[in-house]
C-alpha cells in the first residue's frame, strides 16, 4: 500500500529517508556525497512522484521504492 508522504510527520519522514539512504550502502563514485545531500535527493524524488513510500503488511515495514516497481 502506498503511503502519501505528505501524510507523514516531517520528523518521521526525515527518519525514514535517512534510514533508507544509510541502508543503501556506500558511494563508489568520483565524489563522496553527504548524508544531507542524499536525503535531499530522495525527498525531491518523493515530491516529484518518482519514488513512493510503501507499507508492507506482510513485513510490517515501510520502504521507499521507485513508483514503476511498485505492484499493489
Amino acid at each position: 500500500m502506498i503511503i502519501p508522504w505528505q501524510d507523514v510527520s516531517p520528523e518521521t519522514l526525515e527518519n525514514l529517508i535517512e534510514t533508507f539512504v544509510l541502508r543503501e550502502g556506500t558511494d563508489y563514485g568520483e565524489h563522496e556525497r553527504s548524508l544531507e545531500d542524499k536525503v535531499a535527493d530522495v525527498r525531491r524524488q518523493l515530491e516529484r512522484g518518482d519514488v513512493v513510500l510503501v507499507w508492507s503488511e506482510l513485513h510490517e515495514t515501510v520502504n521507499i521504492m521507485p513508483r514503476n516497481e511498485f505492484r499493489s
